[in-house]
């Protein structure tokens, strides 16, 4: 069951009146290299029949490891080494159609992507009576064939908010060195260190009750459930689980099939609903999208909160997950991570009820197979590190330079500005 601790650990509250924790100097910087120069391409995916926008497709370049997410607008930025590049941006998203558009037409001002859902032809529907725990066995046995076991550096973004009665109260950035080892190790021999980061908070909204994120980025790689299948696709939980086959749908322009889970036996810690989708060809498990059962939300308070005052009362309202993965060259990698999750708070002594959103996200942006450089462990990101108490404040419309980065939607924005100005003040 550690695993499923490991998952659950998501946020750290406690009172306010100046409790942090010192965790030394932030990171130093690399020196800018003037030399590079990148071109930042730009857009909005939306749905070709409805309109509306598509949320978390997958967007890179064409031949290339470089890559990002939309973001909760549909939105992308991706920045493209040089200053004339050519070629072309995939698009990809569950259910419908990839999508590639060249680089030309997105900088002549093609800011509108439109997809195609894509609809399986009946015959393809046709298919025997298949066991679902049989297909995650085979998922789990064709794990060596599906994802590398060569290690490899990755540079991931990685964003995290708080947000009190709606209102966004923190927001912390970060460029991060991944050092993954790969799939033939378990999720310890991973290494995560800080390259860049920033944080906007308002600390007037936030003196009554502190809440931080324990763990950060190093509890972002938990939701590699390849390579940690403990909460979901560990075999040892089967049995606390029902599963069901619920049909085919099309990720990355390939059948896959769908299979719905949730919670069957109770369990002394949380566990979890959802969908898993794989590859009907490889087995290989393409995404996964799943919240806390409702029938673990009691136990799920237990476990995610560490610590709070005395007297006060935390419900754990909600808690969303999603992973996906990408297929390179034959071998699929992680892709992106996505964790939400609400709590309502009430304090009778202090006359305290409040909702709290916290979510964080990472993408795998930029992939390096050859300079491998496993970093020590004392400069690593820990379980028990803060991002918001490593980084500085915003300060710099152009942060990131040459970094690809989850374009922050409209709310985000707007709340950024905000908690600058406050900061300035």
């Amino acid at each position: 069951m550690k695993k499923i601790i490991g998952l659950s650990i998501l946020a750290l509250f406690l009172i306010s009146s100046g409790v942090y924790a010192n965790f030394g100097k932030p990171p130093k910087e690399k020196q800018p290299n003037d030399t590079i120069t990148y071109t930042a391409v730009t857009a909005k995916i939306i749905d070709e029949a409805s309109k509306e926008p598509i949320v978390f497709a997958s967007v890179f370049r064409t031949g290339q490891n470089i890559g990002t997410v939309s973001n909760s607008d549909g939105e992308f930025i991706l920045k493209i080494p040089g200053k004339n590049p050519t070629g072309t941006i995939s698009i990809a998203h569950i259910g419908y159609k990839n999508k590639d558009v060249s680089v030309k037409e997105l900088l002549e001002g093609k800011n509108t992507i439109k997809l195609e859902q894509h609809a399986i032809p009946m015959e393809e529907l046709v298919f025997k009576k298949l066991d679902p725990e049989e297909l995650l066995q085979k998922a789990i046995e064709k794990k060596r064939d599906n994802y590398s076991d060569i290690p490899e550096m990755q540079t991931g973004f990685y964003r995290e908010t708080i947000k009190q009665n709606r209102h966004y109260v923190s927001v912390s950035e970060a460029v991060l060195d991944i050092y993954n080892s790969g799939y033939k190790d378990n999720f310890d021999f991973d290494r995560v260190k800080i390259y860049k980061g920033r944080k906007s908070k308002d600390v007037k909204r936030m003196d009554t009750v502190l809440v931080k994120f324990q763990g950060g980025p190093r509890t972002a790689m938990f939701l590699d459930l390849v390579k940690n299948p403990g909460v979901i696709l560990d075999p040892e939980l089967f049995p606390y689980y029902k599963y069901k086959l619920n049909g085919i749908i099309k990720v990355n322009d390939r059948n896959n099939y769908v299979i719905e889970f949730d919670q069957k036996l109770p369990s002394e810690y949380p566990l979890y609903q959802g969908k898993i989708f794989l590859d009907v060809e490889s087995y290989a498990v393409t995404s996964v999208d799943f919240r806390l059962s409702e029938k673990s939300l009691e136990d799920a308070q237990r476990v995610l909160i560490k610590k709070k005052p005395a007297g006060m009362k935390v419900e754990v309202v909600d808690g969303y997950y999603r992973v996906s993965y990408r297929e390179i060259e034959g071998k699929w990698v992680l892709n992106y991570v996505r964790s939400e999750v609400d709590f309502r708070m009430k304090w009778k002594q202090r006359l305290f009820n409040k909702n709290i959103n916290t979510m964080f996200e990472m993408a795998i942006t930029d992939r390096d197979t050859e300079n491998i450089e496993r970093f020590p462990y004392k400069v690593s990101v820990k379980y028990s590190d803060f991002l918001a108490d490593q980084v500085e404040a915003f300060d710099d419309k152009d942060y990131w330079g040459e970094y690809n980065y989850i374009k922050p939607d409209e709310s985000i924005e707007v709340a950024i500005k905000k908690l600058s100005k406050k900061l300035q003040r």
